[in-house]
């Protein structure tokens, strides 16, 4: 088997013949997702390479010495990504948003491991629901999660369905939802996704919303303001 990588997290194997050519017959293509997790600088990329050949049968374990060249390169650019660039987007995110900062304030620690136990929390009460946002709302805070969060789409199609059924019935929620896809959205590469699930459409619909609601409490406001006129005879 020869492996190309196609992207960060995909390889592609073409089954060969005993001459080296693509052997005869139906001609079909497949890939094998492969995700790593916490792809760190300390990370043993020998080891790393053994448990993925071990774990895909399409790569054949000579090949465990380029496999191990490919993750060093995937390595060694994720720390160049997420240098200056990514750090001078976050600050600006937590500039933004500082007024936020006490949305997620909850006891418990958001761990990407257990990712799909929040997504399951956005199917239970309001309270709940609340709670699950609050945690996935702390791994989207940190850049080195969005990849991964952003290729999720069991995450994605949840909570665009909670903000669209539910955002009217919590304003936490809604907030929480809302700085998730911020988040995403400060990154370029992330702007279809958010279009695919109209993402943009439930922010507008939702500030229009807030913007009758202030336009009717400033009303109110001057109503009350409004002092009678004492006549004097």
């Amino acid at each position: 088997a020869v492996v190309s990588t196609q992207s960060g997290h995909y390889g592609r194997a073409t089954i060969l013949g005993e001459a080296g050519d693509p052997m005869l017959g139906e001609n079909k293509q497949s890939q094998k997702a492969i995700t790593i997790k916490n792809l760190s600088p300390g990370t043993d990329l020998r080891k790393l390479s053994e448990v993925i050949v071990e774990k895909c049968n399409l790569i054949h374990p000579s090949k465990v010495p380029e496999l191990e060249q490919l993750l060093y390169y995937l390595q060694t650019r994720k720390v160049t990504v997420n240098t200056e660039t990514v750090e001078q987007e976050m600050e600006r995110i937590r500039q933004a948003t500082s007024q936020f900062d006490d949305i997620d304030e909850i006891q418990e620690k958001a761990d990407l491991n257990e990712l799909e136990s929040y997504v399951d929390l956005l199917y239970d009460d309001m309270k709940t629901k609340t709670k699950g946002t609050s945690l996935i709302l702390q791994l989207a805070r940190n850049p080195d999660n969005l990849a991964e969060l952003i290729e999720n789409e069991m995450v994605l199609g949840a909570l665009s369905r909670v903000l669209r059924e539910d955002w009217k019935k919590s304003i936490d929620l809604c907030t929480n939802i809302v700085y998730i896809f911020f988040c995403f959205s400060s990154f370029s590469e992330f702007h279809s996704i958010l279009l695919q699930y109209k993402i943009g459409s439930s922010c507008l619909q939702i500030i229009e919303n807030e913007l009758k609601r202030f336009e009717y409490w400033n009303d109110e406001l001057a109503k009350k303001k409004k002092v009678p006129t004492a006549t004097l005879r």
